[in-house]
């Protein structure tokens, strides 16, 4: 059989994994269940335009996802001028805060209950915040909470504040404070001259996509296999030595290999072994997944906001992000007089909007973007599109990672075997992290480097104070 590598799944970890494994010359064989190339952070045409399965933007400070980054993509990229904004109660606040856009949109008496809910937090705080609600509210105060957090969040995860856990908000809102928010809104960006990624992003003009793509071709030609339609149905173990000896397709076909990458989730691994101790089964039945439904419109107008997404915290309609792709770079409209919107609903498999007829979920999005005045009531929406992703977030709910710390126990058992990415590893990923998880798995795999790849944070520090030119330079 001699060394090589299976990967399962093609997305930003599978395929950062494959292309470091090629191009150190070794043997890697990539299956993909889908028919497409990037996962979700994969692009396509649409209606004569070119979008990506929701906003996808690069981000890190750190040298060796840049490395892959510059490499793949090289010229073929454009800086992008980063406007989010946050819309609540019919108004748009700025992200970052901005001082006087606050002021404009949020009453006086509402400010004093901010500072007035924030005081009290900081003279009596919660000791050992165990949930999202908790860890929020002792940071930012109850108001601020209820405000910017709450809302979000829920439709997020499809559960109360109460019941995520609190490594949500460690790692995902960590070094946010309500004195750093303030004095980024009076303070902003005086005395740094130079325009760092909250202000920018570095953009492949032919979409997100293309970067996943080139590394595709990439393991293709220099000597390895990226199948598509492709379905594992389960990986094999050597159980006496507790090693990994290959993967069963579906067809009952079996392919060999002394190393799996494994990135699909990590429920549906464990689910195919034999012999699973119980307490790790009960461990994988507690963790679950929750669904994306992209609802794309196109619409008969060139100028409708400026930002490249927003995001709806408005407790009154379903969605909670939608993308404006005319806002990120011109190759991707391609002289198209019209604007491409991407809506975002979150749900799990049982409910309706997931299960039933596809126009149900476009009569809404219809009607929300009309609802929140996004668009002009003349416009008219030309074409619409559906696009489901199941299982893309994995759900923190309190008290998860005691279930999951037994699981990583048992994988850790497992000789030749690496699950990453956010199916993987149950680890809310941005598509950099999961990038570093596949070169990092990668070094493991080719050079014996010792790397614990569990211990990969989310976030390990703040991405968005580097330098753009600092970044590129790397």
């Amino acid at each position: 059989m001699g060394d090589k590598t299976i990967i399962i799944g093609a997305g930003p970890a599978g395929l950062a994994c494959g292309y470091e494994l090629a191009k150190k010359n070794k043997k890697v064989t990539i299956f993909e269940s889908s028919p497409f190339i990037g996962g979700m952070s994969r692009s396509f045409d649409l209606w004569g335009q070119r979008v990506d399965v929701g906003p996808h933007r690069f981000f890190s400070k750190q040298k060796e996802i840049n490395q892959f980054f510059t490499e793949l993509i090289k010229d073929d990229f454009t800086l992008v001028n980063r406007q989010t904004r946050i819309y609540y109660n019919q108004n748009f606040f700025e992200y970052p805060l901005k001082l006087g856009n606050v002021l404009k949109n949020l009453p006086p008496f509402v400010i004093v209950q901010i500072l007035w809910f924030y005081g009290i937090q900081m003279v009596n705080p919660i000791k050992d915040p165990k949930n999202f609600e908790e860890w929020v509210t002792n940071r930012f105060g109850k108001k601020l909470f209820e405000i910017f957090f709450k809302h979000y969040t829920e439709k997020l995860w499809g559960i109360k504040c109460s019941e995520i856990d609190a490594d949500w908000a460690a790692q995902r809102i960590k070094t946010l404070t309500l004195i750093g928010a303030v004095k980024s809104a009076v303070f902003g960006n005086k005395g740094n001259k130079h325009k760092t990624l909250v202000d920018q992003f570095a953009y492949p003009k032919n979409g997100t996509g293309e970067l996943y793509e080139r590394a595709a071709s990439f393991i293709s030609e220099n000597g390895g296999e990226v199948n598509k339609e492709t379905a594992i149905k389960r990986v094999l173990l050597d159980e006496t030595n507790k090693k990994v000896t290959g993967v069963e397709l579906f067809d009952g076909s079996v392919k060999e290999a002394t190393n799996i990458v494994s990135t699909m989730p990590i429920t549906l691994l464990i689910k195919g072994f034999n012999n699973v101790p119980e307490k790790v089964r009960k461990a994988v039945d507690a963790l679950y997944f929750r669904n994306t439904i992209l609802v794309y419109l196109e619409i008969d107008q060139e100028e409708l906001f400026t930002d490249n997404w927003l995001y709806i915290h408005s407790p009154d309609v379903k969605h909670g992000r939608i993308t404006n792709f005319r806002n990120w770079c011109t190759s991707l409209n391609k002289d198209k007089k019209t604007t491409i919107l991407c809506l975002e609903f979150w749900c799990f498999e049982n409910e309706e909007i997931w299960t039933g007829d596809k126009q149900n979920v476009i009569d809404l999005a219809k009607e929300e973007v009309y609802k929140i005045n996004l668009i002009p009531k003349e416009a008219k929406v030309l074409n619409s599109k559906v696009v489901k992703v199941p299982k893309c977030y994995p759900v923190y709910e309190t008290g998860y990672q005691e279930g999951l710390n037994t699981i990583v126990d048992f994988l850790k058992g497992i000789e030749g075997l690496h699950p990453i990415g956010r199916y993987g590893a149950f680890k809310y990923n941005n598509q950099d992290h999961s990038i570093l998880m596949g070169l990092l798995a990668a070094e493991k795999i080719a050079d014996n480097k010792q790397v614990d790849l569990w211990d990969i944070n989310t976030d390990t520090e703040y991405q968005e104070d580097g330098e753009i030119k600092d970044v590129l330079a790397q």
